[in-house]
């Protein structure tokens, strides 16, 4: 898998080419179930004027650089998209230093693999790209962190794809207490588990769905699931319990070093590489917010970055058992709900 670093301050060159670049991939997907189906583009324009009209400004200027037609803008609103999951762990280490760690388990072949900072509304930001403009995972210059798991529910409603939700709180929060009040109020179209970390030691894990309000908790951890498992197989396939709870015995329990913590992730039970089942493990992130630092980790490799210190370029790496996902891909597997 070739991964990019990106940096551009504000919206240009760099990143129209990186629209372009993934826009017929993308569009192939946002219009798989009919154009129909994806609301139109004074729905999705007027819903983000709704809930997050502080970054409208940001969303009119990447349209106009992606060409201006009716199905990019409707695609970057991130309104209503077709349904989508992933696997995914994380957690907070309980040592004094403000540390978010997660791993992200996914379909290399539905993945952007870039990390993209941006000093957007005068806000830096770094992370993890997902839909050009949205986050998987992320850090602003205020010392935020935040990530994403998939909540383990098929409810689909009325809300915003959760890479929109991750960036607007990077580019409009500073704490999380912050984060907590614009997860709350935010409209998700899927369920998803958000766990934020601020500078401070301070943080919260939203439980978001679209047909009930958003429960925020002090959960360290979050896997596949809510408060309870709704979706018996999907739970069984990620092993979401055995996941959660394996993360809660070291937090309880072991109290590790934080090198120690961090490399738990790169191993069995939270690393998976069930690629020829649909996802496994892609990456492992690790958040410093108070040092303004951040690494991309594969087994054996460490891709470190920071705010002050973000090198651009690219790296190749071998994913265990990515392989066989194109296997799966030619068998009729589907890899997307």
């Amino acid at each position: 898998m070739l991964w990019r670093a990106i940096s551009e301050d504000q919206p240009g060159p760099k990143w129209a080419g990186l629209f372009a670049e993934y826009w017929p991939d993308y569009k192939r997907w946002w219009l798989k179930e009919g154009e129909g189906v994806r609301p139109t583009y004074a729905q999705s324009r007027a819903a983000l004027a709704t809930h997050m009209p502080e970054i409208v400004p940001l969303y009119e200027n990447l349209c106009e650089l992606a060409g201006g037609s009716d199905h990019a803008a409707r695609f970057l609103s991130f309104y209503r998209p077709p349904p989508y999951l992933a696997g995914c762990s994380q957690a907070i280490w309980p040592g004094k230093e403000p540390v978010l760690v997660r791993n992200y388990d996914y379909n290399p072949n539905a993945f952007d693999s870039l990390l993209l900072k941006t000093r957007w509304q005068g806000r830096r930001v770094i992370g993890t790209s997902d839909g050009l403009w949205g986050l998987v995972d992320g850090m602003n210059d205020a010392g935020l962190a935040v990530s994403l798991t998939f909540g383990g529910r098929r409810v689909v409603g009325d809300g915003f794809g959760v890479p929109l939700i991750l960036r607007y709180v990077l580019q409009t929060c500073e704490t999380a207490q912050d984060a907590g009040a614009a997860l709350a109020r935010i409209p998700t179209h899927m369920s998803y588990n958000v766990t934020v970390l601020d500078a401070k030691r301070n943080y919260l894990t939203a439980m978001m769905g679209p047909d009930r309000p958003a429960m925020i908790t002090h959960a360290a951890v979050a896997t596949n699931h809510q408060e309870t498992v709704e979706w018996i197989s999907h739970a069984r396939f990620t092993s979401t319990v055995e996941r959660e709870r394996y993360l809660l015995q070291r937090l309880t329990l072991h109290r590790d070093p934080q090198d120690k913590f961090i490399d738990a992730f790169l191993k069995p039970p939270l690393y998976s590489t069930a690629f020829s089942a649909g996802f496994g493990t892609l990456y492992t992130a690790v958040y410093r917010p108070r040092k303004l630092e951040m690494e991309i980790r594969w087994p054996g490799t460490i891709w470190p970055m920071s705010m002050d210190d973000f090198q651009e370029g690219g790296r190749r790496v071998q994913i265990p058992g990515a392989a066989s996902i194109e296997l799966f891909a030619l068998s009729g597997g589907v890899l997307r709900v």
